[in-house]
């Protein structure tokens, strides 16, 4: 997943460009899911550290654009999903409920220090590297500072709604059992 993409008029991509860059770098089978910077693709690297110091200055250097790379397996995704504190309640609309996915494990003392901020109505919970956020009153009315956020956590971050979340899992699973 990559930061800030096709966001607000910053750092336009065409996922088709984008598909073909990492088919570039040999990974196999790049599919975009949206257009924010969502590629879900085969590799036999498992060093997410390592694919990702491969993808960033390649991004960079095609787009003229600086973003962070966050990666996720599909291992990780099935765990998010089981993870998630929401997923017992019938009042918690998936298209309202946000995952942020962190580039790197903050630490107690950082997951702390964001969950002893009062943003209501929205919750949240944080778990490993990732924030499990509900908007009750949907993000566009929220007064929630992601930046503030990022900044306690020291770590830069990235949102997908829950519906996204699902969506790519599925699109993984189809690619993994491709032959």
């Amino acid at each position: 997943m990559l930061r800030a993409v096709n966001v607000g008029g910053h750092g336009k991509i065409k996922m088709d460009a984008l598909r073909a860059l990492y088919a570039s770098l040999k990974f196999e089978n790049p599919h975009t899911y949206l257009q924010s910077g969502n590629v879900i693709f085969k590799t036999s690297e498992r060093n997410l550290d390592t694919i990702a110091k491969r993808l960033h200055p390649a991004i960079e250097k095609k787009f003229s654009c600086s973003t962070d790379v966050i990666l996720r397996t599909t291992e990780d995704f099935h765990a998010i999903i089981k993870k998630n504190p929401f997923a017992k309640r019938t009042d918690v609309e998936p298209d309202k409920l946000v995952v942020v996915f962190l580039a790197a494990d903050p630490g107690n003392e950082a997951r702390k220090a964001v969950l002893d901020q009062k943003f209501q109505p929205e919750e949240i919970h944080a778990i490993g590297r990732e924030l499990y956020i509900y908007f009750p009153n949907g993000q566009g009315q929220s007064k929630l500072p992601l930046p503030r956020i990022y900044k306690l956590l020291q770590t830069p971050g990235t949102a997908r709604n829950w519906n996204s979340v699902t969506n790519m899992l599925e699109t993984a699973e189809t690619l993994e059992a491709a032959k």
